[in-house]
């Protein structure tokens, strides 16, 4: 039998919605980051939230048979919350151990980005198809989400390899600045942006379903 997967999106203010969505989210963060990845965040033995979940959050997820199994969240590049702007922004102002102060490049204007942090999916997507397609929906609802914020591109810190990821996906995905290698997890990572606009018309239609 074939998997069914789709997309949702949701805020803080309508999370209620989706049943146990942001919360099951939580949990699959912990898991990769905390459990796998050793990262040093807030978290206890069921999930892992930050000072980024809050109000000027949003998030999009992939769901398997009802099961989510994939997510993402985004904010506005400028937005803050209390004392917290958003991640690379709070990095820049030395603010995050571990992401160097002057990763972003002084050449790059993020004026009118949005910033993509804690993508994640889960190891119950056991097939190649299924990842793929659980990909693309998290990668589109980030879009639709972009776009809705007002948003021209899309940026996040990752592993620099995932741009092939995206760009099998359809997406036009750029480095912006140098990669570093990061001191807890010995990973190297990088900032990578990409425009604000749908995967292009040559992408599987599963892509161009609306979430």
């Amino acid at each position: 039998m074939n998997n069914k997967i789709n997309g949702i999106t949701f805020d803080l203010s309508d999370m209620h919605l989706h049943g146990s969505a942001f919360y099951d989210f939580l949990g699959l963060r912990k898991r990769f980051f905390v459990d796998t990845l050793a990262w040093d965040i807030p978290h206890n033995s069921d999930v892992e939230m930050d000072q980024y979940d809050n109000p000027t959050a949003a998030y999009s997820v992939a769901m398997m048979n009802g099961r989510l199994v994939g997510g993402a969240r985004l904010m506005r590049f400028f937005d803050k919350w209390g004392s917290h702007g958003c991640m690379l922004q709070d990095a820049a102002e030395g603010r995050i151990d571990g992401i160097p102060a002057d990763l972003l490049p002084r050449a790059h204007r993020f004026a009118n980005s949005s910033e993509c942090t804690r993508l994640v999916l889960s190891d119950q997507l056991t097939s190649q198809d299924d990842r793929q397609e659980a990909l693309g929906l998290v990668v589109q609802g980030l879009v639709k989400l972009a776009i809705n914020q007002g948003s021209a591109d899309l940026v996040t810190l990752t592993v620099p390899g995932f741009r092939r990821s995206l760009r099998k996906l359809g997406y036009d995905v750029e480095q912006v600045g140098e990669k570093y290698r990061n001191k807890h997890d010995g990973r190297s990572y990088a900032i990578l942006s990409m425009p604000a606009a749908h995967a292009t018309a040559t992408a599987p239609l599963w892509q161009q379903a609306n979430v």
